[in-house]
């Protein structure tokens, strides 16, 4: 298992997340902020050197986080982030209402 940092970089309408190791390329995950109290995660990039390593799942994990953190909802677009959100129940209070089925 490689260790890597995750890191926020947000702007006025957009942000990301990304996952960095020694040698190894960018992780990310990639999100719209609708408003005050909603992003749109719209894209989760990891590199085939990262598949099997749990870094897309650590990176959904930490918007999630923050998303709660904020008093932000999320609404999953991209499918990946969906899935995993879908997958742990603990992190469904953070979804927007109308994708929690």
């Amino acid at each position: 298992m490689t260790d890597f940092t995750i890191t926020e970089e947000p702007s006025q309408t957009k942000g990301r997340y990304v996952a960095t190791a020694d040698g190894k390329p960018e992780a990310e995950l990639t999100y719209s902020i609708a408003n005050d109290h909603m992003i749109i995660i719209d894209h989760t990039g990891v590199p085939d050197e990262w598949r099997g390593m749990g870094v897309g799942k650590a990176l959904v994990q930490r918007a999630v986080e923050d998303a709660r953190a904020r008093g932000v909802q999320i609404i999953p677009l991209c499918p990946f982030a969906k899935a995993q959100i879908h997958k742990t129940p603990d992190w469904h209070d953070v979804l927007e209402p109308r994708t929690k089925s």
